[in-house]
C-alpha cells in the first residue's frame, strides 16, 4: 500500500498551501472558541493535512508517530460534522465510536473530545475494563454522541445488550498497530461487522504492518492517505544512546542515570509487570521515589499514579508497554529502557513519550548481552546505528536468561503475525508459551482483560481486569542436554543393569 502526503488545504495553480492556523479550517464557532481557550493556534502537520479532508466526510488513513497531535486531527472534524447535523442519540447507541488499545489512552481521548466540545453540550461516555460495567451501562441508557472504548469492554457491552452499534456514523481506530500487537484484530473485525456500512472511518497508526494494511483496506472506502513521517521513524529531537551493561548491574546503573542526569520526569520501561515492581523497590532502596503502573494495578491506582506523575509529585514512573502509547504527559525529559523490547516497533512507541510538543528529549537503553539481537533489530528498523557506551565489566560473562525463545514474535526465523503479545510481553491468544525473561513473574500473572481476549472463557468474573492467568512456561534444555542450572535439585535413580539375554545383531563386542 502506497501512502501519499495530502496537502490538506488549498491548491493554487498547482502549488500546495498548508493551512497554518485553526481559524482557517472553517470549524464551527463553538469549536474555535474552545480551541482559543486551550491556546491552540498552529496546527501540527498531521492536523493541517487531515482536518480539511476529514471535514468533508472522506475516509482517512493517517500515518504518524506518537506525540504528533493525532487526537485533534480526528476529534475536531468529527465535532464539526456533529454540529452540522445535531440530532439526539437514540437509547443505548452512540454516533461516534472511538477504539483505542489502552484505558489510559481512551481516557485521554475522551478528555480531548470534552475539551474541544465544551460549548456543544456533548454527551460522551467511556467504556474500559478494570471498572464495574454497570456504571457504563447506565451512562449509555439515554444514548451518547461520543463513546471511547477499548475493544474487549465494547464487545462485553454489546453482548450484554447494553449497547447497539447500528447507529454509528463515525468510526475511529487509534493506534491500530498497537491493537494488532495486543491481539485485538479479531475483536475489531467483530465490531466492524456490527456497524452500518454507511459511515465515515478514520484510521490512525504509527506503523503499517501488512495485517494492519489489510484491515484498513477492508474497512475503509476509497480513503485519503496522509503520512507526515516515514513509517517506523523516531523523533529527530530525541537524543538516543545505548549503554552496554552487565545484566546484574542494571539496577545500579539506572539509579546512577536518574541521579546524575538533569531529570524533570523520567519514564522507565520494563518487559514484565513483576519486573516493574522490582525496579521500583530497587530505586526506593537507592533513595529515588518511584511508582509503577501496569496491568496488575487497579484502575484507581493507575489514575492516581498518573495524576501524581503529571503534577510532578512522582518524577520517576516505571511502566510496562501498557503505557507506551497510553501516557500523554508533558515534560517527560527522559525515557529509559530498563529492558529492551523484543518487538522493534515498540522501541519507537516507547521513546515517543518524550520530545513532545516541540520539546527535546533523551532516550537511554540498557542493553545486556542477551538483548544484543533485539538491539540489532531496532537499529535495522529505524535505520540508525545508535551510539553505544560500554559499561560492562571486562572479562565477566554476566548474561541473564534469554528474554524469549524467539525474537519479536518470530518462529524459526519467519514472522508470525498471528502470535500477538500482550502489553506486558506475555503471549496473547494463539501465541506459543515462551521462556520467561529475567526478573519475570515467578508465578502466574494476570494480564488486563482488555489486552487479549480468551474466546473460551466468557464467565462473568473474566469481564474485569486480571481475570485470566498466563501460563508459566519452563525453559527447555537445548539439544536434550541438561545445563548446570538444570542439574540442581534433580534426583537420579540408580538401577543395576540386567544382563541382556537377547543377542543384539547391531551391538558391537566390547
Amino acid at each position: 500500500m502506497v501512502f501519499e502526503s495530502w496537502p490538506g488545504a488549498c491548491f493554487h495553480f498547482g502549488k500546495i498551501n498548508l493551512l497554518t492556523t485553526f481559524q482557517e479550517f472553517g470549524l464551527a464557532d463553538p469549536i474555535t472558541r474552545a480551541l482559543k481557550e486551550e491556546n491552540y493556534t498552529t496546527p501540527t502537520p498531521i492536523q493541517a493535512q487531515t482536518i480539511p479532508i476529514a471535514i468533508t466526510g472522506k475516509d482517512v488513513i493517517g500515518i504518524a508517530q506518537t506525540g504528533t497531535g493525532k487526537t485533534a486531527s480526528f476529534a475536531l472534524p468529527i465535532l464539526h460534522r456533529l454540529l452540522e447535523n445535531r440530532i439526539k442519540p437514540q437509547p443505548k447507541t452512540c454516533r461516534v465510536l472511538v477504539l483505542s488499545p489502552t484505558r489510559e489512552l481512551s481516557g485521554q481521548i475522551l478528555d480531548s473530545f470534552n475539551a474541544y466540545g465544551r460549548h456543544m453540550h456533548l454527551a460522551s461516555a467511556l467504556a474500559i475494563g478494570g471498572v464495574p460495567m454497570g456504571r457504563q451501562v447506565r451512562s449509555l441508557m439515554q444514548g451518547v454522541d461520543v463513546l471511547v472504548a477499548t475493544p474487549g469492554r465494547l464487545l462485553d457491552l454489546v453482548q450484554s445488550n447494553g449497547l447497539k452499534l447500528n447507529m454509528v456514523e463515525f468510526l475511529v481506530l487509534d493506534e491500530a498497530d498497537r491493537m494488532l500487537d495486543m491481539g485485538f484484530i479479531n475483536d475489531i473485525r467483530k465490531v466492524v461487522a456490527k456497524l452500518p456500512i454507511k459511515r465515515q472511518t478514520l484510521f490512525f497508526s504509527a506503523t503499517m504492518p501488512k495485517d494492519i494494511a489489510d484491515l484498513a483496506e477492508a474497512m475503509l472506502k476509497d480513503p485519503a492517505r496522509v503520512a507526515v513521517t516515514p513509517v517506523a521513524s523516531t523523533v529527530e529531537r530525541i537524543s538516543q544512546r545505548i549503554m552496554l551493561v552487565d545484566h546484574s548491574a542494571k539496577p545500579t546503573i539506572l539509579a546512577q542515570i536518574l541521579k546524575t542526569e538533569t531529570v524533570d520526569r523520567a519514564l522507565v520501561f520494563t518487559r514484565t509487570k513483576h519486573g516493574a515492581d522490582k525496579v521500583v523497590k530497587g530505586l526506593e532502596r537507592a533513595g529515588i521515589a518511584a511508582a509503577a503502573i501496569h496491568g496488575n494495578k487497579s484502575q484507581n491506582h493507575r489514575e492516581r499514579t498518573l495524576a501524581q506523575f503529571r503534577t510532578g509529585e512522582i518524577r520517576t514512573l516505571v511502566a510496562t508497554d501498557i503505557a507506551a502509547r497510553g501516557i500523554d504527559v508533558d515534560g517527560i525529559t527522559h525515557v529509559v529502557n530498563f529492558d529492551l523490547p523484543n518487538i522493534p516497533e515498540t522501541y519507537v512507541h516507547r521513546i515517543g513519550r518524550t520530545a513532545r510538543a516541540g520539546r527535546e528529549g533523551i532516550a537511554i537503553s540498557l542493553c545486556a548481552g542477551e538483548e544484543m539481537a533485539y538491539l540489532r533489530d531496532i537499529e535495522k528498523l529505524i535505520r540508525i546505528s545508535l551510539p553505544k557506551e560500554d559499561r560492562r565489566t571486562p572479562g565477566r560473562n554476566d548474561v541473564g536468561p534469554s528474554p524469549s525463545q524467539n525474537r519479536g514474535g518470530q518462529r524459526n526465523g519467519r514472522s508470525a503475525p498471528h502470535a500477538p503479545r500482550s502489553n506486558d510481553g506475555a503471549p496473547g491468544k494463539n501465541a506459543r508459551n515462551r521462556r520467561r525473561p529475567h526478573g519475570g513473574n515467578g508465578g502466574a500473572s494476570q494480564p488486563n482483560r482488555d489486552h487479549g481476549r480468551n474466546e473460551n472463557a466468557r464467565h462473568e468474573n473474566a469481564r474485569h481486569e486480571n481475570a485470566r492467568h498466563e501460563p508459566t512456561s519452563r525453559p527447555a534444555n537445548q539439544a536434550g542436554t541438561a545445563t548446570k542450572e538444570g542439574m540442581q535439585g534433580v534426583a537420579f535413580l540408580h538401577r543395576e543393569s540386567r544382563p541382556n539375554t537377547t543377542p543384539n545383531r547391531t551391538q558391537r563386542p566390547r
